[in-house]
């Protein structure tokens, strides 16, 4: 079944991933820090504190998760991120962007060629209805289709 939800342009694009769905905060430091630090060519997340994203892949799909939590550097690590190509597809926001994970995308889409294109308040429907696996789908003004 697909479902359609509407959010704020945060990084605007099109793409269509894989999802990957976080319930809670993503510690953005500890989910990207081991595999970036050991030159890996995949991100499996690395935060033994989210047993949502915890040994999960996470380059190339559309992370769908609440919020991102931890230290100031998790923006630099999402633009570091990026920058090698490690990066998610998307990053899909049931709340309003913070400021970790929006220094993080900005900073990607201005200084590498790997945008992660980014939606914010899609809701907590949409946090719910999304499950790993499912098909998703980004549109240019803001849309997300989930099948």
């Amino acid at each position: 079944m697909k479902k359609e939800f509407k959010g704020r342009n945060v990084v605007a694009g099109t793409v269509q991933a894989q999802s990957v769905v976080s319930r809670k905060g993503m510690n953005t430091l500890a989910t990207f820090q081991k595999s970036i630090l050991a030159k890996k060519k995949t991100v499996f997340g690395s935060d033994q504190n989210n047993e949502d994203l915890y040994k999960k892949e996470i380059t190339g799909k559309a992370l769908c998760l609440p919020k991102t939590i931890g230290s100031t550097t998790g923006g630099m690590v999402l633009q570091s991120a990026a920058a090698l190509g490690l990066a998610p597809k998307a990053m899909l926001f049931s709340e309003s962007i913070d400021s970790i994970g929006a220094a993080g995308v900005i900073l990607a889409d201005v200084w590498t060629v790997h945008k992660i294109v980014t939606v914010d308040n899609l809701g907590q429907d949409f946090l719910d209805y999304v499950k790993d696996g499912m098909t998703v789908t980004v549109k240019e003004d803001g849309t997300v289709i989930v099948e």
